[in-house]
Formats: C-alpha cells, sequence, structure tokens
C-alpha cells in the first residue's frame, strides 16, 4: 500500500469499525481477543502508526518506554524487545531497552529517577530486587514488572507459568517413554523463586504426579543457559557415565547445544534420547531435529505488558490494591526431538 497507512485502512483491511482500531491500539476494553489479534495483524501487515506528536506535546510526554531486561545475549529477551517495540510502535511509542547485567547494582542504577525520568512508563524485569525496593526507588511513571517471582505490591505484574510448563515438558518425556530424565539447568529449590528454581520445581512435580523417582544426578546446573552451557552440560553428564533417555532443558538456547552435544556423542535424538526445550524460539523450528518446546504464550505476554503499561500511562499508576497480575499459559509444541506417544 502506497502513501501514508490511515486508520480507516486498517479498519478496513481488519473488517472493523474506526473505532474499534481505536479502542484496540490505545488499550480500551471493549474488543474480543479474536477482534483484538486482527486489528494488531493489520497494524503490523499495514505498518501503520498512529500520529502520536500533538498527542505528546499536549500531555508533556516524550513517547518513549523504558524496557529493563537482566541481559541481551541470548534470544529470548532479543524476541520480547523486539515484540514490544512493534506494539509500541502501533501506538505512537518507541522502546529504548537497557541492560541490568541481572546485578543488584545495576538494577538499582536502572531505576534511579535521573534515568527513569525521560520515560512515560517502565517495564522491568528484576532479579534481584523485590518490590518494596523498587516502590522505595522514588519512580514516578508507571512500571510493569516482568519476572518468574510472585511480587506483592503497587505494580502491575506479567508473568508466564513457568512451574505448568515445566510439568508439561516433563509429562511429555514421560508419556513418550523416558524414565531417566537429565533437567539441564536445574536448581536447588531453597525457598528462591527464579526462572531456574520454578521450572525445577516443575520436573518434580511431573515425576512425582507419574510415579517416576528422580535421579538427582540427572539434575545439572548450567552457568547462564546458552548454547554452550547446554552443551557442556550434557558432556559432563556423559562422561560422568550417568545413563539418560530424555532431556528437559530450561531454555531453548540451551537446548541447541544440548541437541549439538548429543550429536557429537553419537546419540540419536530421539530414538536414544529424546529433547524439549523451553520459551519456543523461532530458531527451534529450524534446528536438526526441529525442537519440541513449551511454548509460554510470548505475543500474548508481549500483548499483556504493553496494554496495562499504556493503560497506566492514559489513567495513572495504580491505587493500593488495584495492581493486575496476569500469568500467561503455556503449551507444548510437538516437533522432531520428541517421539509420537507410547
Amino acid at each position: 500500500m502506497g502513501g501514508v497507512v490511515k486508520m480507516s485502512d486498517v479498519a478496513h483491511e481488519a473488517g472493523v469499525s474506526k473505532m474499534t482500531v481505536s479502542n484496540v491500539i490505545n488499550g480500551r476494553p471493549g474488543a474480543s481477543e479474536e477482534t483484538r489479534a486482527r486489528v494488531l495483524a493489520a497494524v503490523a501487515r499495514l505498518g501503520y502508526q498512529v500520529n502520536a506528536t500533538a498527542r505528546r506535546l499536549r500531555a508533556g510526554r516524550s513517547g518513549a518506554i523504558g524496557l529493563l531486561v537482566p541481559h541481551l545475549d541470548g534470544p529470548y529477551y532479543a524476541h520480547l524487545a523486539a515484540r514490544l517495540d512493534t506494539l509500541a510502535r502501533a501506538r505512537g511509542h518507541h522502546v529504548i531497552i537497557e541492560r541490568t547485567g541481572a546485578s543488584r547494582d545495576g538494577e538499582i542504577a536502572a531505576i534511579s529517577p535521573e534515568r527513569v525520568r525521560p520515560y512515560d512508563g517502565l517495564v522491568f524485569s528484576p532479579v534481584q530486587l523485590d518490590t518494596a525496593e523498587v516502590s522505595g526507588a522514588g519512580i514516578e511513571v508507571p512500571v510493569v514488572l516482568l519476572g518468574e517471582r510472585r511480587l506483592a505490591g503497587p505494580f502491575d505484574h506479567v508473568m508466564m507459568d513457568n512451574i505448568g510448563g515445566a510439568v508439561l515438558a516433563t509429562t511429555h518425556l514421560i508419556e513418550r517413554g523416558s524414565r531417566r530424565i537429565a533437567l539441564v539447568g536445574g536448581r536447588p529449590d531453597e525457598g528462591v523463586d527464579s526462572m531456574a528454581t520454578l521450572r525445577t520445581r516443575g520436573y518434580r512435580q511431573a515425576h512425582a504426579a507419574a510415579g517416576v523417582p528422580v535421579n538427582e544426578r540427572l539434575v545439572v546446573d548450567a552457568d547462564s543457559f546458552t548454547t554452550r552451557d547446554g552443551y557442556e552440560a550434557v558432556t559432563r553428564l556423559h562422561q560422568a557415565g550417568v545413563g539418560f533417555d530424555g532431556v528437559f532443558v530450561l531454555t531453548d538456547a540451551a537446548a541447541m547445544g544440548v541437541l549439538r552435544a548429543l550429536a557429537d556423542l553419537g546419540l540419536r535424538v530421539p530414538d536414544d534420547v529424546q529433547v524439549v526445550g523451553f520459551d519456543n524460539d523461532d530458531e527451534g523450528d529450524y534446528l536438526v531435529p526441529r525442537l519440541t518446546t513449551v511454548d509460554p504464550d510470548n505475543d500474548s505476554m508481549a500483548e499483556r505488558i504493553m496494554e496495562l503499561l499504556l493503560r497506566r500511562v492514559d489513567e495513572g499508576a495504580p491505587r493500593v490494591g488495584d495492581a493486575v497480575e496476569v500469568v500467561t499459559s503455556a503449551r507444548i509444541v510437538v516437533r522432531e526431538s520428541t517421539r509420537p506417544r507410547t
């Protein structure tokens, strides 16, 4: 389509009214999930962007959304940032990304008033700080928290179902005949909620539900869940002489390394060893074999994050007791790295 794309063009493309398009791109209620998805798809296809300059000038806003994440060297946060930026631009905003390094000092510095001041709102994935510390930082813009822990407090919070997703992954392997399932990236619980401890908890719950004992030697730690970490974890396990016929890997990035290690060790996937990852990164569909994985509904998560944040930007920060907690659902995406159900 040539020329400037108008809201009426999006409405025609999606088969809805201009008012419905306006409601969707501004995060207002009233549209069904199916209609909202159709409008956002039309926005993406046509490259529509709202003319928000006058709106921002009237409201004294910058149009910038801050995204604070632990790291960007794996695909998950990079893909999340791309999704959020696409959604923000469709609504007349843009995303500025800052990496905290998952350190306490990095997180404190990133939410300092002088760093946050240029933003209209903030999406923050804390690893070290709790909500009391975030509340005490003096942030004067709306905040949506991401992460693994349930964080009671005055902020909207969007998280994935880490435990449920891990139960799905492990149960999938058990139902397909695996009984010695390695967990790459497993962590001791110790009462701390993190991505690794929650997914480890789900792995254990699935074993208990199926009446299959966990061999603790198969719970293998990994430093940072990179492709190299996955490769090295499985190589160490094999060298230690610990037999396994399935692997649940806590991230797809590490699962890529697991597949390479198994190939180097002469083990066939899925005939000798079945593999399931977590995150449903796009790259998994292009591996050999294609990776079975847990999809934590990343698209829905990004949409809810942006809807919540921009609603708070328009309406103000949540009142005490008004904060929203959203847990997205998980599902298994079955590909070639696991066998048919036995």
